[in-house]
């Protein structure tokens, strides 16, 4: 009983280790990556549609990623939702071929990027406790409903502690990777 209410709990804990990564994907450093696209939709025959499924992303050098559609008629639908989206690009096109050139991050941007880096992670500690209080609960009722005894109660506890404090330091030090990413110049 205990070892599956672990399970859950250890499941529910790598998602938000998941979503963490996901979170900070978006978040742009000075280098380019098309994961920094990840979120933008496109208008397509009249539904929004991610911009990976009507378009190539590729990295062209360090600081350019290329945009490449499937469909001529879509560049400056693309073009549009780049610059609408949140991430401070200016796209340039070229025929059929639309470059992002990454702007340099200025100090400013790089602290509120750090910023909203320390939030994510915020963010995902609280997950991973959520997690950890909702199977402390789950083991609580075992115990009071006598399915189970006071030492299976001490021992599920602990093993979960322990799965919270390795889950909480891997959130510490993706954030830890993610500052020093931010703050290189």
């Amino acid at each position: 009983m205990t070892t599956d209410i672990k399970k859950s709990a250890e499941a529910r804990m790598k998602k938000a280790i998941e979503a963490l990564g996901h979170n900070f994907n978006k978040i742009r450093t000075g280098r380019a990556h098309p994961s920094i696209l990840d979120g933008i939709m496109v208008s397509y025959y009249g539904s929004d549609t991610p911009l990976s499924q009507v378009a190539n992303v590729n990295v062209e050098d360090a600081r350019t990623l290329s945009v490449t559609p499937w469909e001529k008629q879509l560049v400056p639908d693309i073009e549009k939702a780049i610059m609408k989206s949140d991430l401070g690009l200016n796209p340039a096109t070229a025929g059929t071929v639309i470059r992002i050139p990454m702007p340099p991050l200025t100090e400013e941007t790089r602290k509120n990027f750090t910023k909203q880096a320390k939030s994510e992670a915020e963010t995902a500690r609280v997950s991973v406790r959520n997690a950890r209080r909702d199977a402390m609960g789950e083991i609580k009722a075992l115990l009071k409903d006598k399915e189970i005894s006071e030492d299976d109660e001490r021992r599920a506890q602990d093993e979960i502690q322990k799965l919270t404090d390795k889950y909480v330091a891997e959130v510490d030090a993706a954030l830890a990777v993610k500052e020093k990413d931010l703050l290189e110049i």
